[in-house]
């Protein structure tokens, strides 16, 4: 805690600042256990001091508390630190106490959350992002974490650079480490983001459900080329799903069951969705996939939002077209535009998760853009990344805690 401006003892912040009020810097360190912070401030109470500032901090057991208060009067301020390291021995407590003038150093200017998930978070990983922020000019003001498992998560408070290039710095580190980072800016609009939308197809799901489809007319293989050329960005999409969408005609309509069994969920996609929904997020999806498919992961999973192609059926069978409006990779950038509307939400306070090349729009177009396991082209585009097979992990990324996920999952049960 370094000293700064400091309203007087007992006065409020329209008394003006000072720098040169006298304060005490009180640290206590041990195993942890309940009532002692109450006991320290018990013991603080006696000499009339003015709370300026609390940090605790426990970890593996083991408290760090620090409390910077206004210093008593000179006559008793000897008497305040014997009775501080008494009452600390008395618990097997260590005491330090500091005396200095004034409050905390204001946070710089150009403040950011910077997330690093590891799987494992290793001290190496950990030694390169520290000394990449410090590399940029920011300083990091705090580090928590937010989940143990799936992932690790860690989440650092920097301040006294601007997001976009400390985004840009530590981008270059993860790729080099195999770590993922995000970097978004602080403010109360990170927890405003009330909308979250995002790609079906090897993002909500672990398939492409135009194979599912291909695999029942027997053009798995030549579906599967087409589909992987146009999400490197190698192929205009609507031509090629127009391409894939005639290699199903004649495919009797019955199968749209059996494909909508066999889709398989992402790992941690229902809780992502889950914990979302509880904390009064809405939550969408647009797909260049199939509303044969998407209708029924909007009702299976709560959805508020649903778009897709059609796939055209005459008499029962596929006729190898597809009807209404096309969702390609304009469309869904579009198509978050007006969910966004319609759910009253800014498109600033939006969240767009995709894979695909067809996804930049879209990622582009939200407040926060996260290539979940994409491409490479999509890595380097989107806002930031993330590279381990577990869609929840997103939700560490909008400073969301293991402990919320597991609350919110306890409301449902």
């Amino acid at each position: 805690m370094t000293p700064s401006p400091l309203p007087p003892a007992g006065q409020g912040s329209d008394a003006g600042q000072s720098s040169d009020v006298p304060t005490l810097l009180v640290k206590i360190f041990g195993k942890d256990r309940p009532g002692i912070t109450a006991g320290l401030f018990d013991t603080l109470a006696a000499y009339a001091v003015d709370v300026v500032d609390i940090e605790q901090v426990v970890s593996r057991g083991r408290l760090v508390l620090c409390a910077l208060v206004t210093e008593p009067t000179v006559a008793s301020q000897g008497e305040l630190r014997a009775t501080v390291h008494s009452w600390a021995e008395s618990l097997r407590l260590e005491a330090e106490i500091i005396s200095g003038t004034g409050d905390n150093r204001p946070r710089g200017s150009g403040r950011s959350h910077v997330t690093v998930l590891g799987h494992p978070l290793t001290a190496e990983s950990t030694a390169a992002i520290a000394a990449r922020i410090a590399g940029t000019g920011g300083n990091i003001d705090r580090i928590f974490r937010l989940a143990k498992y799936p992932v690790t998560a860690v989440e650092f408070a920097v301040s006294g650079v601007e997001t976009a290039p400390l985004r840009t710095a530590l981008a270059t580190e993860a790729a080099a480490l195999g770590v993922d980072v995000a970097v978004v800016s602080a403010g109360l609009h990170r927890r405003a983001q009330r909308l979250v939308v995002m790609d079906v197809d090897s993002t909500l799901i672990q398939d492409e459900v135009i194979e599912l489809f291909a695999a029942h007319a027997g053009c798995e293989d030549e579906v599967a080329e087409v589909t992987a050329r146009a999400m490197r960005g190698e192929l205009d999409f609507e031509q090629s799903l127009h391409a894939r969408v005639a290699l199903l005609r004649g495919l009797d309509a019955s199968v749209v069951d059996k494909v909508r069994a066999e889709v398989r969920l992402t790992p941690g996609a229902r809780t992502l969705i889950r914990t979302l929904k509880a904390l009064g997020y809405q939550v969408g999806v647009v797909s260049g996939g199939f509303t044969q498919v998407t209708d029924d992961l909007k009702e299976r999973l709560g959805l508020d939002f649903a778009a897709a192609n059609t796939l055209e059926i005459e008499d029962g069978t596929f006729t190898g077209r597809v009807t209404g409006e096309i969702v390609d990779r304009a469309g869904k950038a579009r198509l978050l535009r007006r969910f966004a509307a319609e759910a009253g939400v800014p498109l600033a306070q939006t969240v767009a998760i995709g894979d695909g090349a067809n996804d930049l729009d879209m990622l582009n177009a939200a407040g926060l853009g996260v290539a979940f396991n994409a491409k490479p082209v999509v890595r380097e585009a989107a806002h930031t990344a993330v590279n381990v097979p577990f869609l929840d992990t997103v939700l560490y990324l909008l400073g969301i805690t293991r402990e919320e996920v597991e609350a919110a999952d306890a409301l449902v049960d």
